[in-house]
């Protein structure tokens, strides 16, 4: 397998899957819908690809080898899955305290 390719591998197969979540991110809830907020919504999203990629890299790298290359894939995925998530969940909350404190 090309290295690129195995290396990036979860990010690959997780892009349609990411791309859902990420607009359903977007669309919800409907209103407010001003500029800070696309743009916080565009922040938050970028940054939960960019930690999800910085941590599918990390991962490979330290995954133990003896115990055959499928297992850099499983823990790299399984890592990456995992930030993504939590970084859209911390992002959630955030935009949904915001959101409440600015309808007041």
């Amino acid at each position: 397998m090309n290295a690129l390719v195995e290396i990036n591998l979860a990010l690959i197969l997780f892009l349609p899957w990411f791309l859902i979540l990420s607009v359903l991110f977007w669309v919800y809830p409907r209103q407010p819908r001003g500029v800070s907020r696309r743009l916080f919504d565009l922040v938050a999203i970028a940054m939960s690809v960019v930690a999800f990629v910085a941590s599918i890299h990390w991962s490979f790298r330290v995954a133990d080898p003896t115990y055959g290359g499928m297992w850099r894939q499983v823990l790299a995925t399984a890592v990456g899955y995992g930030v993504y998530l939590a970084v859209m969940t911390l992002a959630f909350f955030v935009r949904a305290a915001w959101l409440r404190r600015h309808r007041r």
